[in-house]
């Protein structure tokens, strides 16, 4: 994303804080940009798109900070979990996500409300992929109820806590709070053998999941989350992370830049690392799917 794009991003984020979604006219953000009306339809079709590029552009942040808080670590340890939930808590605050999520949920627009339900599902999707690597496979059946109970009870939980102590929040009570509960609403779970809904229903509800490709990508989103584990374990090779990071980026874009990702490869054989040649090869197939 070019720098002058990412500042439009910017200053309408602060626009619709500031005054709202709903009040903040293109108008408005062509002043506070400083932009003509010509430059704004050229990077955004309508102030709807504008809005789904603000919260596409904090949930990739977002999803690269969680990641960046499992390198080196045991994805099963519940503690890394703990920070991952904070650091997502607390950048919703700080950027007022919350905010902007609630005022459009109670209004009339299904493009936005579409976009927003698929963001949940998509976030519960993640929790019920950690919830597999904390829990074990052998529950994997209550998991996805589990992690839509948990985001029901976080939410209540900082609702309520906010009314009772407010003006001060603490987060880091909050979720070691929610996530204690959550042990043992997984244990009794899996004791009385209980299901509400099929971990498979994720396919289901999810559109891109049956995209040419998908299969790849999420193997090469796994590929390039071990690799960085990896090179994070070796000091000398840390410095190659934000490589693999701009990769990332280009298999979550919608036109991911081949050569660009070829030469970063090429670049990365030296270290001789074995899950580059894993990650070179699910990039191999991944760019045939979508071009095919």
């Amino acid at each position: 994303m070019n720098d002058r794009k990412q500042h439009v991003i910017k200053m309408a984020h602060q626009l619709f804080i500031d005054k709202g979604f709903q009040a903040t006219s293109i108008q408005d953000i062509l002043e506070y940009s400083g932009i003509s009306k010509g430059t704004f339809y050229n990077y955004f079709a309508s102030k709807n798109e504008l809005l789904i590029a603000i919260f596409t552009s904090s949930y990739a942040e977002l999803q690269k900070m969680r990641d960046e808080i499992l390198l080196g670590q045991d994805p099963s340890n519940i503690e890394t979990f703990i920070r991952q939930i904070e650091i997502q808590l607390k950048t919703n605050r700080k950027k007022k996500l919350i905010t902007l999520f609630e005022e459009v949920l109670f209004s009339n627009n299904d493009e936005l409300k579409t976009f927003f339900q698929q963001g949940q599902i998509r976030n519960i999707r993640w929790l019920y992929q950690r919830f597999v690597d904390i829990f074990g496979e052998n529950k994997k059946p209550y998991l996805l109820d589990c992690a839509i109970m948990f985001m029901g009870m976080l939410r209540e939980n900082i609702k309520f806590y906010q009314l009772a102590h407010s003006p001060s929040i603490n987060i880091s009570q909050i979720v070691r709070f929610t996530v204690n509960r959550l042990v043992h609403m997984v244990e009794e779970a899996a004791e009385s053998d209980s299901q509400l809904i099929d971990p498979q229903v994720l396919e289901e509800w999810l559109p891109d999941c049956g995209k040419p490709g998908q299969a790849t990508r999420k193997k090469l989103q796994q590929q390039l989350l071990l690799l960085k584990n990896c090179l994070y374990q070796q000091e000398e090779h840390r410095k190659y992370i934000e490589l693999v990071d701009v990769i990332e980026e280009e298999i979550e874009s919608k036109n991911p830049r081949v050569l660009l990702i070829e030469s970063i490869l090429h670049s990365l054989q030296m270290i001789g690392q074995k899950e580059i040649q894993q990650l070179e090869q699910l990039v191999t197939i991944y760019i045939s799917q979508l071009t095919n």
